[in-house]
């Protein structure tokens, strides 16, 4: 008999691992869903840390998989002004407003647009282009690391459905411009851009997870830590990736992640972990202090009335939203040499239930 809750995770092996990382090919980052298909959901994110004290994210949505607007087409835009004050807006759009490439990533959504130039032995160079109300931008990400994928990019969540995650831009100087009201400021920053689809409510299978990246001089790593729940037995998804200059060097899910020092938000309300340390034996060690947090949310409050009632009262979920800035320090070991690096980053954490101290 079937067991309907085993998770297969996209590891090309051998283990929770790959021992040989694939380059990304371009339609990786192309068109995966049936459109109009109900159920299914995809997207592509891009962030920006601005020289200007800006914080950017905007999604391009083929549909939407968030609670009250599954399904729907549309551009979403976060802009966190260096006061700390939030911007936020999804604007949906007819499916006849949307086209998308399969066999490399090139969006429109009304007169938004993704595009990507790619030359023979470079990286590439995406360009997004959004305008919407009162918010928009006009960025170049150009690629400073390979594009890369966990494994195959797709794991299966017993008879729940599967998810696709391909990280194109894992590290891109970014340049260009933002608007905010009648704000046209010019910028260059660091960004990074990645790509989901998948057939069903991930938040349905969810207890918390924990996500971020590590930029150092010579190092960029990227990490996912993903606490499922009884549906799908419990399984925990690790996900790490490391590069050195532009190469992948490891690409598993072999590693330790521990989390300590918790500390309770009111506004989020919610503890969190403001120390989490990563620990793949022979390979890396990170630790990341939190030094302040930039956004903390009740994320209900994004919901309508009506939707917040059902969230809490019939689907019985709560969650909570934490951005956060953090000293980190890194060792990175190598052909059995170490180098350590230290600096400063961004990372979050979803909560839709708590999350505890573990023990010594």
């Amino acid at each position: 008999m079937p067991d309907n809750t085993k998770v297969i995770e996209g590891w090309t092996g051998p283990g929770r691992r790959d021992a040989l990382i694939e380059p990304l090919k371009p339609s990786d980052d192309g068109l995966h869903m049936e459109l109009g298909k109900r159920g299914m959901y995809e997207w592509w994110y891009f962030d920006a840390h601005l020289d200007s004290g800006h914080t950017l994210v905007v999604f391009f949505h083929a549909s939407n998989p968030n609670p009250g607007l599954e399904g729907r087409t549309g551009v979403e835009i976060v802009l966190v002004r260096p006061d700390g004050k939030r911007v936020q807006e999804f604007v949906p759009y007819n499916r006849s407003e949307f086209t998308a490439a399969r066999d490399h990533p090139e969006v429109t959504i009304g007169g938004n647009t993704l595009r990507v130039e790619q030359r023979d032995g470079e990286l590439p160079v995406y360009e997004i282009a959004v305008k919407e109300k009162e918010l928009g931008c006009q960025l170049k990400y150009r690629a400073e690391v390979n594009g890369w994928k966990p494994g195959t990019g797709l794991s299966h969540f017993g008879n729940m459905g599967f998810f696709g995650w391909v990280i194109p831009c894992a590290r891109a100087s970014v340049e260009g411009t933002i608007t905010d009201g009648d704000q046209t400021i010019q910028v260059k920053g660091i960004g990074y851009h990645d790509h989901n689809w998948l057939n069903f409510p991930f938040q349905s299978i969810i207890q918390y997870w924990m996500w971020g990246r590590i930029y150092s001089e010579h190092f960029t790593a990227a990490y996912a830590y993903i606490q499922c729940n009884e549906k799908v037995a419990n399984h925990t998804v690790k996900v790490l990736m490391l590069a050195n200059g532009k190469e992948v060097i490891l690409s598993t899910g072999e590693f330790d992640f521990r989390k300590d020092d918790f500390e309770y938000n009111p506004t989020a309300d919610y503890q969190f972990p403001k120390q989490i340390t990563i620990h793949a034996p022979g390979a890396l060690s990170a630790t990341l202090k939190t030094r302040r947090i930039l956004e903390a949310q009740d994320m209900l409050e994004n919901f309508s009335p009506v939707l917040r009632f059902l969230a809490k009262n019939i689907l019985r979920i709560k969650p909570g939203y934490f951005r956060l800035v953090s000293d980190f320090e890194l060792e990175v070991t190598r052909d059995g040499a170490s180098v350590k690096e230290t600096g400063t980053t961004l990372h979050e954490i979803v909560l839709f239930k708590p999350v505890h101290q573990e023990p010594a």
